[in-house]
């Protein structure tokens, strides 16, 4: 493409330094879920999925360590956010052995753990399960090989 006659040449430069200097979201540092009873849903986060307990915030905040990002459970003082939220998928790396230790502690999953899809370096295997609280939740392993 010849680009000599153009005349829009200026546009395009001063769109790529906007790019350039845009600011880039590519790192979550916290995700928030809803929850209607703080003290039940602390007790599972912390007891039955093993998350490590940060802190409470009266009347109704608790925070863990997951991974390097922090879950903030919340009961919302506002009807706007009081509602089921995201799908968490936690990474496994044995979903199986993840399954049965979850079950042992009392963790009830809508399913049992089965292929999502066949992908061409590996397979992407799931099960779903929810908090006491009504969120869904989900383990997930990628088997490689």
């Amino acid at each position: 493409m010849d680009i000599s006659g153009r005349t829009d040449w200026r546009e395009d430069e001063a769109h790529q330094c906007k790019v350039n200097h845009m600011t880039q979201l590519n790192m979550i540092g916290q995700i928030a879920t809803a929850v209607r009873n703080l003290e039940r849903a602390v007790a599972f986060y912390r007891d039955k999925l093993g998350m490590r307990f940060l802190f409470q915030v009266p009347p109704g905040l608790a925070f863990f360590d997951c991974g390097g990002i922090r879950l903030m459970i919340e009961v919302p003082p506002d009807k706007e956010f009081d509602h089921p939220g995201s799908i968490l998928y936690f990474k496994v790396d044995d979903i199986q052995m993840a399954y049965s230790d979850l079950k042992s502690r009392g963790v009830e999953f809508r399913d049992e753990p089965h292929l999502i899809a066949k992908m061409p370096d590996h397979e992407l295997w799931m099960a779903f399960f929810r908090d006491g609280e009504g969120n869904t939740l989900a383990v997930m392993h990628e088997k490689r090989g």
